[in-house]
């Protein structure tokens, strides 16, 4: 039981493209990342994104290396500044889906799964990069979410 959260590649800046589409150097770390990921095995069953071209990019190459044939699909409720409890409401803790999206909505919804309040930073992503949260059954029917993994492309 987990999920995977990814965020986009490091982004073209809005005056080179008004897209922001993923750079040459979103590329290379997200191609630095995904064999890293492939390699551990990771069982996505199914790839959301945003919609953005920057994640849908991004999403794309995670697809490709690690081999996938599972869908991708665009979905709402993911951009910068949605709302995570709604999201979080959504989330199948068995389904192992792969959610490609931006800053500040995903370290809001890291911190939300594992502590109840999206305040807290319990965690800092990279552009590119994965946290792995898996799931136990918690008191009461709750979902226990707990982060078990991550990878980056930069270490230092």
């Amino acid at each position: 039981m987990a999920i995977f959260l990814a965020q986009h590649g490091i982004s073209a800046p809005k005056g080179l493209d008004p897209e922001k589409s993923i750079s040459d150097l979103g590329i290379e770390e997200t191609n630095r990342i995904a064999p890293v990921a492939k390699g551990y095995g990771i069982p996505v069953a199914k790839i959301f994104h945003s919609g953005k071209e920057r994640a849908r990019q991004t999403a794309l190459i995670y697809q490709k290396a690690l081999g996938l044939k599972v869908p991708m699909e665009a979905i709402s409720g993911i951009n910068p500044l949605d709302d995570v409890r709604a999201f979080a409401a959504r989330i199948d803790p068995v389904a192992n889906w792969m959610v490609v999206g931006h800053m500040p909505f995903m370290e809001r919804l890291v911190s939300y799964l594992t502590t109840g309040s999206e305040e807290i930073r319990v965690y800092q992503f990279q552009n590119s990069g994965i946290v792995c949260l898996d799931a136990l059954a918690g008191a009461n029917g709750a979902t226990d979410w707990f982060i078990k993994w991550t990878l980056n492309p930069n270490i230092s």
